[in-house]
């Protein structure tokens, strides 16, 4: 019997599965990438009709207060006592020419906690103050009583 010979063509489709594969590990890392890149704390900010655009607020080395809805306060995305605002904000401030302090404040959160922090703040000297609300979007009505 006479054999034949048989000669191995080149296959012209591409092979997708290591591709797809690669996309899939590279999907799954960015999902849970996403949410460890907020940067502070969570809050249901207040609501403004005409609020400022302030660019200062997005930079990292921004000082930014956080005050939720049960009171507590974080400094940077860090818990912080009400006693020590004053001593880590002038530690903060220090080497900063624009000395400006970002406060973001949960809207049901207590009036005399967010009067507090602010008192504080002043306490170290810092005059100018961003208060970081939230936009209220046209054809949306505020409640008056949450």
């Amino acid at each position: 019997m006479a054999r034949k010979r048989v000669a191995l063509q080149a296959v012209a489709d591409i092979n997708v599965t290591p591709m797809v594969d690669v996309m899939l590990v590279l999907l799954i890392i960015f999902m849970v990438i996403t949410p460890m890149l907020q940067k502070g704390v969570s809050v249901d900010k207040a609501l403004a009709h005409n609020p400022r655009k302030m660019p200062d607020a997005e930079k990292t080395d921004a000082v930014e207060l956080a005050i939720t809805r049960d009171g507590k306060v974080f400094l940077n995305a860090q818990p912080v006592d009400m006693g020590d605002i004053t001593k880590k904000i002038v530690d903060l401030m220090s080497n900063k020419l624009n000395k400006v302090v970002f406060i973001k404040s949960d809207a049901r959160a207590k009036y005399g906690d967010v009067v507090a922090v602010i008192d504080n703040v002043r306490a170290a000297g810092i005059e100018q103050l961003g208060l970081i609300t939230e936009e209220v979007k046209p054809n949306v009505n505020i409640p008056l009583t949450p």
